[in-house]
């Protein structure tokens, strides 16, 4: 199958900052009595999508202090963004090899500061036709809606388009919305269940190959 337009997620796939995500928020939920252990933030955050908000509330804090600490957590998130190198190996030249030859868009559940406060640092954004942040739609994974705005962007049918996952809820973000998903597993969702995937993948470095024709396949025939 041939893809004319690709759909990359971002954290996990292009950058390694959901570490830093998860830190910042352990860290806020430490102070008011909350042990957010790193098994209890997969769940949460990247198998059912609720997030850890609630584990404060039972501890009692007022909704109004709960969205103080959201505030803080990014505040956090966003100071430890600017001083991490986060591009993971083989992103730069997957994405320059790529570049002209596929339509190219980022459909990410961060918020659209915090993505650009990642890539002001990578110089990635120079290879994207598009992006799509969580600002940008009503409902993020794994509702279909960022992948249904990205078909819009692309100007491309689904059969046309490929996403890059890392995550169970990406998966099913893409697949509701009629659209073929390769799963990079990382160390945080290794454990999640990826049987929608149409491939999973052990790097970044094998998305290449697939996207890209063989040599063979762009050779020009000159008349005899």
């Amino acid at each position: 199958m041939t893809y004319s337009a690709v759909f990359w997620d971002n954290d996990g796939v292009l950058v390694d900052s959901e570490r830093l995500y998860f830190q910042a928020t352990q860290q806020v939920l430490r102070s008011v009595g909350v042990n957010l252990s790193l098994e209890r933030y997969r769940g949460l955050y990247l198998k059912e999508s609720r997030g850890a908000w609630h584990l404060a509330v039972k501890k009692g804090v007022a909704a109004v202090d709960v969205e103080k600490l959201r505030a803080k957590r990014n505040r956090i998130y966003a100071e430890l963004l600017r001083v991490e190198n986060l591009a993971i190996d083989g992103a730069a030249q997957t994405l320059a090899a790529l570049n002209g030859r596929v339509l190219m868009g980022v459909v990410t559940s961060s918020h659209r500061d915090h993505f650009e406060i990642i890539h002001a640092r990578t110089g990635f954004c120079r290879f994207f036709d598009f992006v799509i942040t969580c600002d940008d739609v009503n409902e993020t994974k794994p509702s279909p809606e960022p992948y249904l705005r990205a078909l819009e962007k692309s100007g491309r049918g689904p059969g046309d388009c490929v996403v890059v996952e890392d995550s169970a809820r990406g998966l099913i973000a893409a697949k509701e919305a009629g659209l073929a998903c390769w799963i990079i597993p990382t160390e945080l969702t290794r454990q999640s269940e990826f049987h929608q995937a149409d491939r999973v993948l052990g790097s970044l470095a094998d998305v290449l190959p697939l996207l890209l024709p063989s040599p063979q396949a762009v050779e020009t025939t000159h008349p005899g």
